[in-house]
This record gives C-alpha cells, structure tokens and sequence, in this order.
C-alpha cells in the first residue's frame, strides 16, 4: 500500500531469478541407459548415472553407482559411487563405499569411505601453490 511499485515488473522478477541462491536449479539427469561421447559442461549440478567418454566441467556433479566417466572431471563438489578413469579437480571430493576411480584427484576437501577404490594420486590445493616455489628453488640449486 505504501510501497513504491516498480516500473517493470517482469523486470524485475527476471532479475530475482537470476541472482544465485534466489532460486534453486533442478539437477540435470543423465539416466543409466545414456551413453555420451564429447565434453559435457553445465554451471548446474549434474547427476549421472549413465557413461560419459569426454571431459567434464559443472557446478556439483553426483556420479551414481551405474556411472562411468573416462575424461577429466571439473567441478566445485564431486560425489562419487560409480567408476572414475582420468582425472578429478574440486574443491569438495567424496568418494563413497562403491567407487572406482583411477585417476589424480586435486581438492581441498577429500572424504574417503571405507571400501572406496582410489589408485592415483591425491593433491590437494595448497601443496600446489608451495610446490612451484620450492621446484624453482631446486633447480636453482642445481644450476650453480
């Protein structure tokens, strides 16, 4: 009642919309019978039960226990229960009870539970912005 309006409001509720945590994005479905081969990119989250032969770069990526993916996998948070081969970048990494992964996995956060298959190696963020200098350092060392 006292209220201004506002001048547009299909504007402005396209703008609300759009701002992140105003409204929340359903989870893209690759379903166990889907097969794909190429690169795969979403800002959203994505569920896959399904086989991915390609890279892979989204938001949050949940791999099921029928899943496959053969590539590089990017994301901010990774959940997996389904198999892995290549390697792994986020910020958050879960490997739950049933899966396999066979690939370098660079995190923050790593959970591991028991019964997982992890063969590669585990890096975790801060390591690599220390390891640079001190590689310099040695091959510095060597040159003299």
């Amino acid at each position: 009642m006292f209220s201004k309006p506002s001048k547009d409001p299909l504007r402005s509720e396209r703008t609300d919309a759009a701002q992140p945590g105003r409204k929340p994005m359903v989870a893209s479905l690759i379903a166990e019978n889907v097969t794909l081969n190429g690169d795969l990119a979403s800002d959203g989250d994505v569920h896959l039960d399904g086989v991915l032969v390609g890279d892979l770069r989204v938001g949050r990526l949940t791999l099921g226990e029928s899943a496959m993916v053969e590539g590089a996998i990017e994301a901010e948070s990774v959940e997996i229960r389904g198999r892995v081969t290549g390697s792994i970048t986020a910020r958050q990494i879960r490997l739950c009870a049933s899966a396999r992964v066979n690939g370098d996995m660079t995190h923050a956060e790593l959970a591991i539970e028991a019964g997982a298959h992890f063969e590669g190696r585990s890096l975790k963020f801060e390591a690599l912005e220390t390891a640079e200098p001190l590689a310099l350092t040695a091959s510095t060392v060597q040159e003299l």
